[in-house]
């Protein structure tokens, strides 16, 4: 029985063990802390897949990083392994890393419980340096590296074939071909055959155009009768210590058939909006290669139906299997000016209008575009055979599609005739007749691309780069319930790495398997994470989770009453034309704007306003949900937004919140910047005069030395309700605390004196009852002004840290995020 299939039946840890010592072959062996601890490897396992490749190898980094400080014995190698993945590793690789005094690791208390910040700072060391294997697929491989690696001691380099041939080529151009003297680009491709096809002296073909020569014990090519020479070896060296050369026998003549699949690419013609980099590409295909096999080039037909000019499938060895289709026929034109996979079936074709009847199903015939033979693969993928009754050729998607949203403003509606770039086609035909199951993913161009490749091609892998919003978004969640598919792999890439794309925000490549009958969406997928360099930093996990339990309907939102008041876009600023919300609710103390679920949106839509926010997408806050806007403003804004998190989606929580928590979370809003709560007089809103009353004041009139009375003392009276915390008198942790008695000083301070007449106007400091906005700035615009004393916020912000700091890692303790 396979290694694969033993570690399927796994219950256990020890089963997964047991599994990898009997297909290693492994004698001499202990199972310690260390999982198994030979003299040559020390392994880290895990049953299942839920832990990352990074994890595991951080907490073997904190065996070494013990033994290095004991002096004890290290082998050589390092591996991971688990229910489907494994990878291994240099240990030297970490030794710079553990020994470099300069770097403060807290590791934790053991290897088990290392800490993140220590998971953090291995994974970005070792990103680059480890092999890693989906055992599913490359079993033979990891078996043969890891017993290779114990029998030479050095893990063997990367074999040239068919699947990563132009991978290969181009990273050979950028350490190699560049380096060469006087050669023009157009003849890399001869060079480069030239140095793989030998084992170093002598070449595996006679008669070859270039040959690869050695002067003075360094590489020189011949070509022509020409000598050309390296200007520097460094890569030259660096290069074939990553790869093995020559190519395998049953390789080579197919290598030097797809030289045609080399040709230098003009990178200027691939500037725009949907560039895919090439680095990036090149991640994809290392991805394909792993979750479908070594020969997946060979095996599946693929169908890139919007390729633009063609730079995703440059990385291609075998451009006869694939057909690619674009909007416009431009595109179409410059492949064939540039001899892009020249080979391959191109074709101008409008996948989301043409070939689409009225009742949205598919009809070649409308347009007759697409190729006989493309119709007869996908007739025969569909028959699950050939004509000859043989299993039918599998067929792979490979795309990266339009981002934009169908629905957007500018967009237009237009057929490929008159269509003037890819963002042009607003209510696209499929959209219009055959998604009426998706809801809202209709809007978005990815989506339809996908919704009719899989009515189309029914048991069709799809590969595809794209925005998150299809996998957890709560717009996509009857997307999710519609479409059958099986998540196979993938990883995230950082979209700055992308041309025409603005924001921080993840760009998936996703690799799914379809299926016709019903399957579920997957719950959760994991994702490895690249940064803009596509070079590997971590682990992801996106979750698919009920709309219902998401934390922007935990608050049951108190209706409106008849009652008008001034909207606001800002804490003293009345919203500018048409309005949304202008009404007030019973019992409301605040309004709170609480946006699109997710940390892009919650940093610029969590604001809390003692008047309706006109814009709405908010809540009334009342005295009876006070603790839980508190929570939910807290939670919103505590976690800083990043490119990894973007599309992540605040949850309710998933145990009972403590006191403590609540009373943190109501303190840690209160001296928000984005407490936006205000009194003020002499408002000017659809021709009348408004005032607002801030409820939010923890301090009485006494306590800050305040003129004149506070139009409410609300939120004094709330503290003195709120529950005390077990073993205190007060109701506030010694964090919170810190945090008033700071404010109190500001307080008092803004009241030591009064502000010129510019400043007043300005913040309409017109009444006693201002809030932390409007004292906040008062204060900063006196010390700017240099005619008052300059007031501190230093202690103030060294405590709001404080309490940050401690609340940050509740929010994910209690489930508000995963």
């Amino acid at each position: 029985m396979s290694l694969f299939s033993e570690l399927q039946k796994a219950s256990s840890e020890e089963d997964v063990k047991d599994a990898y010592i009997k297909a290693l072959h492994l004698k001499s062996y202990q199972k310690n802390l260390i999982d198994i601890q030979t003299k040559e490897v020390w392994f880290e396992a895990k049953v299942g897949c839920k832990v990352s490749t990074y994890a595991m190898f951080t907490q073997l980094c904190f065996y070494v990083a013990q033994a290095l400080k004991e002096g004890e014995e290290i082998p050589p190698f390092l591996c991971v392994i688990d229910s489907v993945k494994a990878a291994i590793m240099e240990t030297q690789t970490v030794y710079s890393l553990l020994n470099d005094k300069s770097v403060k690791i807290k590791w934790g208390k053991s290897a088990s419980d290392v800490t993140q910040e220590a998971l953090e700072v291995v994974s970005q060391y070792i990103g680059t340096h480890f092999v890693s294997f989906r055992i599913e697929t490359q079993e033979k491989e990891f078996i043969d590296t890891v017993q290779k690696a114990i029998a030479t001691g050095e893990i063997i380099r990367t074999q040239i074939t068919p699947d990563n041939l132009k991978q290969v080529f181009d990273r050979w151009v950028e350490m190699i071909g560049r380096e060469i003297r006087g050669i023009e680009p157009e003849n890399y491709c001869l060079l480069f055959f030239a140095d793989i096809m030998s084992d170093g002296t002598v070449s595996t073909h006679e008669n070859l155009p270039a040959e690869l020569l050695h002067r003075n014990n360094r590489p020189t090519f011949l070509l022509d009768g020409k000598l050309y020479e390296l200007g520097n070896y460094d890569g030259y060296r660096k290069f074939w210590a990553i790869y093995n050369r020559p190519p395998e026998v049953e390789y080579r003549n197919y290598l030097l058939e797809r030289r045609d699949s080399l040709i230098p690419t003009d990178e200027r013609s691939f500037k725009g909006a949907y560039f895919t980099p090439l680095h990036v590409v090149e991640k994809a295909y290392e991805l394909l290669n792993r979750t479908l096999g070594k020969n997946w080039q060979r095996d599946f037909i693929v169908w890139d139906m919007c390729c633009g000019v063609g730079n995703l499938e440059t990385k291609h060895s075998n451009h006869r299997n694939i057909f690619m289709s674009t909007l416009d026929q431009a595109d179409v034109d410059v492949m064939k000016a540039a001899k892009t996979c020249r080979a391959a079936t191109r074709f101008q074709y409008d996948y989301l209008n043409d070939d689409i009847t009225d009742d949205g199903k598919i009809d070649y015939t409308l347009t007759e575009k697409i190729p006989q033979s493309l119709r007869t693969a996908i007739a025969e993928a569909k028959a699950g055979k050939d004509a000859a009754g043989k299993p039918a050729k599998k067929i792979l998607v490979l795309i990266n599609p339009p981002y934009a949203e169908a629905t957007n403003a500018d967009n237009t509606a237009k057929g490929a005739g008159d269509a003037e770039n890819k963002t042009g086609v607003a209510k696209t035909k499929f959209a219009s007749v055959a998604m009426e199951k998706y809801g809202k993913a209709s809007n978005e161009l990815f989506t339809q691309f996908f919704a009719r490749i899989v009515q189309e091609i029914p048991n069709v892998t799809i590969a595809m780069f794209s925005k998150l919003k299809y996998v957890n978004a709560p717009n996509f969640e009857e997307f999710r319930k519609n479409i059958s598919i099986k998540y196979l792999d993938g990883f995230i890439v950082h979209s700055k790495s992308f041309d025409g794309l603005k924001g921080d925000f993840p760009i998936g490549f996703l690799i799914w398997k379809t299926f016709k009958e019903y399957t579920e969406f997957p719950s959760e997928i994991s994702c490895e994470v690249l940064d803009k360099d596509a070079k590997p930093i971590g682990q992801k996990y996106f979750y698919n989770i009920p709309n219902d339990q998401y934390l922007n309907v935990w608050i049951k939102r108190p209706r409106a009453n008849n009652q008008e008041v001034i909207p606001l876009s800002n804490a003293i600023t009345p919203t500018p034309g048409k309005v949304r919300v202008s009404k007030w609710s019973d019992d409301g103390i605040a309004y709170m704007y609480a946006g699109v679920n997710d940390p892009q949106h919650a940093g610029q839509q969590t604001v809390l306003f003692s008047s309706p926010y006109g814009g709405g997408n908010g809540f009334y806050v009342t005295p009876e949900n006070l603790w839980q806007a508190a929570v939910v403003f807290t939670v919103r804004r505590i976690i800083p937004h990043t490119w990894i998190n973007d599309r992540d989606q605040f949850l309710q929580p998933n145990c009972e919140l403590s006191d403590e928590f609540k009373s943190d979370c109501l303190v840690w809003m209160l001296f928000n910047g984005s407490n936006l709560t205000a009194g003020a007089d002499n408002l000017v809103w659809d021709n009348r005069e408004w005032s607002i009353t801030n409820h939010f004041i923890p301090y009485t009139e006494d306590e800050v030395n305040a003129p004149d009375r506070f139009e409410s003392d609300f939120m004094v009276r709330y503290i003195e309700k709120l529950p005390h915390l077990s073993g205190t008198d007060s109701p506030f942790s010694c964090e919170a605390r810190a945090v008033l008695e700071e404010g109190k000083k500001l307080w008092r301070a803004y009241f030591s004196a009064t502000d010129e007449r510019t400043v007043r106007d300005k913040y309409k400091l017109n009444r006693s009852d201002a809030g932390w906005y409007q004292i906040r700035g008062a204060l900063k615009s006196r010390s700017e002004s240099g005619d008052f004393p300059p007031v501190s916020f230093t202690a103030f912000e060294t405590a709001y840290r404080t309490l940050t700091e401690k609340l940050r890692p509740l929010v994910f303790k209690y489930g508000f995020l995963r």
